[in-house]
């Protein structure tokens, strides 16, 4: 039987987006870029000139899902329901980066539900998600994560702001947070993804405690996660290498996209 190959759209062109683009463009067997959307097409098809090999379409959000078999999500949060939507209505697979966006958007599964699409989410700047849904199979007492950032990192968030806190001017580990994933999305949407996605993997967001600290000690975005569970108790750090692109957003978020997609056409797949 002939091998099929997946059409592969990415919706948002920022230091995610460009990343998984570029990795697709380079050549994935069993993947095949079609069609990106992105804030200025005229940017995006000149960044394509001069980086890619191939050009392809730059489309609105939501004419992504005409186009592939799988749409990637690599937006702000509040653009994932016009990537989203069309692509689950139209029964295909929808892979999300801002994970936290799903919170506010459980039509989304619903739709998926009835249509038989699917929402992947990448394990992103997060390790041990595999080990925590299995733990979830039986009991977690708690789950826990702290997560300290260089300060750059967390300018423009609306905890942060609120706050008023100089993050310039830090010499010493502020903590800026203390509570649920659930709420934690909402002061730091570009910054606690991870938060939400390890809720969603083990006792859910409202359970799972996060702590955000701003550390002009730390060069790193660095995540350290405890899980008490009936089955196996955890202590896993990760020390993310922010982008070059953008200090929000580590290295190995698009990285774990990419990894992601491959799993969808791998002969052979490790972990659940």
């Amino acid at each position: 039987m002939a091998k099929c190959t997946l059409k592969v759209a990415v919706g948002g062109f920022g230091a995610i987006g460009k990343a998984v683009a570029a990795a697709l463009d380079q050549g994935i067997d069993g993947l095949e870029l079609v069609a990106v959307s992105a804030r200025d097409a005229t940017k995006a098809k000149a960044h394509m000139a001069r980086h890619f090999r191939s050009s392809y379409d730059v489309l609105s959000l939501d004419a992504l899902a005409a186009t592939a078999d799988v749409v990637v999500e690599c937006c702000p949060a509040h653009l994932l329901d016009q990537v989203a939507r069309p692509t689950l209505e139209a029964g295909k697979i929808v892979v999300v980066a801002s994970v936290g966006g799903l919170l506010g958007a459980p039509h989304l599964t619903e739709i998926a539900t009835r249509t038989g699409g699917r929402i992947l989410v990448p394990s992103g700047a997060l390790l041990g998600l595999d080990a925590v849904q299995a733990a979830a199979q039986g009991k977690i007492d708690s789950v826990t994560i702290v997560t300290r950032k260089p300060p750059a990192s967390l300018k423009g968030a609306p905890a942060i702001e609120k706050m008023g806190l100089d993050l310039d001017g830090l010499t010493a580990p502020v903590q800026c947070f203390t509570g649920s994933a659930q709420d934690a999305i909402k002061g730091f949407p570009a910054n606690t993804n991870v938060a939400v996605a390890l809720g969603l993997a083990g006792i859910g967001t409202e359970r799972t405690q996060v702590e955000v600290w701003a550390d002009p000690t730390v060069d790193r975005n660095t995540h350290s996660i405890t899980v008490i569970s009936d089955s196996a108790n955890m202590n896993m750090t990760i020390e993310g290498i922010p982008s070059d692109d953008n200090p929000r957003t580590g290295r190995i978020t698009p990285l774990s996209v990419i990894s992601t997609l491959r799993r969808l056409v791998a002969p052979m797949v490790i972990g659940a």
